[in-house]
């Protein structure tokens, strides 16, 4: 991982899911903010961006695949990670053909979620 701490946004709309992995996001030496939904993270970016946003697909709102839509349209380059507990076809793909660093399924692997951190963290 970098040397300096970095900033990751947690975007989901279970609680336990987002305190969960904030704690295990700050017991690995990062600053972790969480958002309740899509919307609210987005409005969060006028007071600046993230190293990584980890964005839960299916959220009332704004899904996952709007979030990133967003940011795209925007051109805000903030690396995506995607994860997901529900099994569709084509989501994978959709996610990454958005412009996702990677897509993980709940219950998410420790080793999958820093692997896929770290290529996101490495281009931002």
């Amino acid at each position: 991982m970098r040397k300096t701490r970095s900033h990751i946004a947690v975007v989901d709309d279970d609680d336990a899911v987002r305190k969960a992995l904030c704690r295990f996001l700050r017991a690995s030496d990062m600053d972790a903010v969480s958002y309740t939904s899509g919307g609210a993270f987005l409005d969060s970016l006028s007071a600046g961006w993230p190293s990584c946003a980890i964005v839960d697909l299916r959220m009332p709102g704004l899904s996952g695949h709007d979030v990133q839509h967003y940011l795209r349209q925007a051109k805000i380059k903030i690396p995506v990670i995607v994860m997901t507990g529900y099994e569709e076809e084509g989501v994978e793909m959709q996610s990454l053909s958005y412009g996702a660093v990677a897509f993980l399924r709940k219950p998410l692997d420790d080793k999958l979620l820093f692997a896929a951190l770290e290529r996101a963290l490495a281009d931002s």
